[in-house]
C-alpha cells in the first residue's frame, strides 16, 4: 500500500502503515500473545470482569468473560459482543476496552465469548459457538440476572458476520431472537464481487486481498449446507429479523456489502439504521478519540439503549 495513496480523515492517518499479517504460519504467536492480553482482563472500580467456561461445539469449550457495571439493576439488559479479526485473530485490547465502554454507557452486561479461530478451526465451529453462546444466555438469563428479550447481538468486522449469522440462526432454528443486531463494518460476502472489494485491495487495516485468504481458510472444509451462516448476504430471506444497525467504513474493501446488506434487510421489512464514515479505514474505531470514533461510539449507544426499551415493551 503507498502511504497517503488513501485521503484518511487526519485523526486516522496513523493506520496508514497498519494491516493484517498475511502469513499464516504467524497466527500461532501472534494469537498466544493475545490469549496472554486477554487473562490481563480484570475488575476495576466501575466494571466487575469474570470468567465462565461453558459447553460449545461438537466437544469444543467456550471461554467466556462477563462484564457488569456495578450497581446495575435486576433483569439487566444483556449484549453479546463478537470480536473482529478475520476469523483469525483472537481479541485486542482495543476489543476489552470497547466492550466495557458498551456496558457502562449502556448499562448492560456484556458476554465476550473467545471463540475459536484460524488455522486451527474452521466454518461452521466459530459460528456455531457464538450461537452456543447466545443460546446459553438466553437459557440462563434468570441465573444471569439478565432480561431474556434485551439480548442485543454485536461484532466489528469479522464479529460483525458472527453477529449476523447468529440472528439467521436463532430465526432459522426457531429459537428467540435478539433484539437488536449491531454490525460494525462487518465481513458479508465470501463472493467478493462488489465494487469496493474490487477497488480497495491494497487499503491499511484490511483488504480484498486478506479477504480472499479470510474465506479460503474459513471455508477450507467445504461445508455449505447453509452457506449463509458463514456469508449472510447470501441468504434468500432476510425477513422477520431484529432491528440493525450498521456501520461501514469509506476506505474499506467491505464497504458495499455493508450497504447492500442494509438495503436488503429494509426490502425484506426489517428496521435498519446505516451509517457510513468518511475519511475512515477499516477498524477506525482503534483509535478511540478520533471524533468519527467519538460520534459512532455515541451513536452505537444510543440505539443499543433504544433497542433494550423497547425490548422491555416486546
Amino acid at each position: 500500500m503507498l502511504l497517503n495513496k488513501y485521503p484518511l480523515h487526519p485523526d486516522y492517518r496513523k493506520i496508514s502503515l497498519l494491516n493484517f499479517p498475511a502469513s499464516v504460519s504467524l497466527l500461532p504467536a501472534f494469537n498466544f500473545c493475545l490469549s496472554e492480553i486477554n487473562k490481563q482482563e480484570h475488575s476495576t472500580k466501575s466494571v466487575r470482569v469474570y470468567r465462565k467456561q461453558i459447553n460449545g461445539y461438537r466437544g469444543t469449550r467456550i471461554n467466556l468473560l462477563i462484564y457488569e457495571p456495578y450497581n446495575l439493576p435486576e433483569n439487566a439488559p444483556c449484549l453479546i459482543y463478537y470480536h473482529g479479526g478475520g476469523f483469525m485473530f483472537k481479541a485486542s485490547t482495543h476489543h476489552f476496552s470497547t466492550v466495557r465502554t458498551y456496558a457502562l454507557k449502556t448499562g448492560c452486561k456484556v458476554i465476550f465469548p473467545d471463540y475459536s479461530t484460524l488455522p486451527e478451526t474452521a466454518f461452521p465451529t466459530p459460528v456455531e459457538e457464538c450461537y452456543k453462546t447466545y443460546i446459553w444466555a438466553v437459557k440462563n438469563a434468570a441465573i444471569l440476572d439478565i432480561n431474556p428479550k434485551k439480548i442485543a447481538v454485536a461484532g466489528d468486522s469479522a464479529g460483525g458476520n458472527l453477529a449476523a449469522a447468529v440472528t439467521l440462526m436463532a430465526r432459522d432454528r426457531h429459537a428467540p431472537l435478539p433484539c437488536f443486531q449491531m454490525l460494525i463494518y462487518p465481513v458479508l460476502d465470501r463472493r467478493m464481487k462488489t465494487d469496493s472489494m474490487k477497488k480497495y485491495y491494497d487499503t491499511p487495516m484490511w483488504n480484498s486481498g486478506l479477504s480472499m485468504i479470510m474465506w479460503k481458510l474459513y471455508l477450507r472444509r467445504g461445508e455449505s449446507g447453509h452457506m449463509e451462516y458463514a456469508s449472510p448476504s447470501e441468504a434468500k430471506d432476510l425477513s422477520g429479523l431484529p432491528p440493525a444497525y450498521i456501520e461501514t467504513a469509506e476506505f474499506d474493501c467491505l464497504h458495499d456489502e455493508g450497504i447492500l446488506y442494509a438495503e436488503r434487510l429494509k426490502e425484506s421489512g426489517n428496521k435498519v439504521t446505516l451509517r457510513n464514515t468518511k475519511g475512515t479505514p477499516h477498524g477506525y474505531d482503534c483509535i478511540p478519540n478520533a471524533h468519527i470514533t467519538r460520534t459512532c461510539m455515541k451513536l452505537r449507544i444510543l440505539h443499543l439503549k433504544k433497542a433494550f426499551e423497547e425490548g422491555e415493551n416486546a
